[in-house]
């Protein structure tokens, strides 16, 4: 992918590179099916990812009334931990603090998993994963777990590329 930014914020985002720009897609799960728009943007002079997020639900058996779901992410390197963070903003007011597992060499999966999670039952932990699946596709589950259980899944979205990142 051509890119108008510096090769060491290349290399620092090296893992999201993929992800920059804009997408399209579906979402599935346990609210429903629906519609989901995402952008991944180089903010504040290349030192964070920014995430934004909407999803649609129109009305359905599994969810009645619909539902519009937002939220707002922003990715950092934390340099003292030699880690990726990502906090997560949602409409419903929960914000998740996740850190990235790193992945293996070579895998096309980024795993982020919860330290901390705002406003809601603190014992419940959040899992999201990005599974890059060929140039211009992407899945991404999110698992919820309460205390002592085990990962289940809550959603699903698969996003096709809409624009290329700047």
């Amino acid at each position: 992918m051509a890119s108008n930014h510096s090769p060491e914020i290349l290399d620092q985002w090296k893992l999201f590179q993929f992800f920059l720009g804009s997408w399209d897609g579906t979402a599935s799960g346990q609210v429903g099916a629906g519609s989901v728009e995402r952008t991944y943007s180089l903010i504040l002079n290349n030192q964070f990812i920014e995430v934004r997020n909407r999803s649609v639900y129109p009305p359905q058996e599994a969810n009645p009334s619909g539902e519009i779901h937002e939220d707002l992410a922003l990715v950092s390197y934390d340099k003292d931990r030699s880690l990726y963070v990502m906090r997560e903003f949602h409409v419903e007011g929960y914000v998740n603090q996740y850190i990235l597992e790193l992945p293996s060499v070579g895998d096309h999966t980024l795993v982020f998993v919860t330290e901390s999670i705002e406003n809601f039952t603190p014992e419940w932990r959040a899992r999201t994963t990005l599974e890059i699946i060929s140039d211009d596709l992407f899945r991404e589950t999110f698992d919820l777990a309460g205390s002592d259980q085990e990962w289940a899944c809550f959603i699903i979205n698969e996003f096709t590329r809409s624009h290329m990142g700047e």
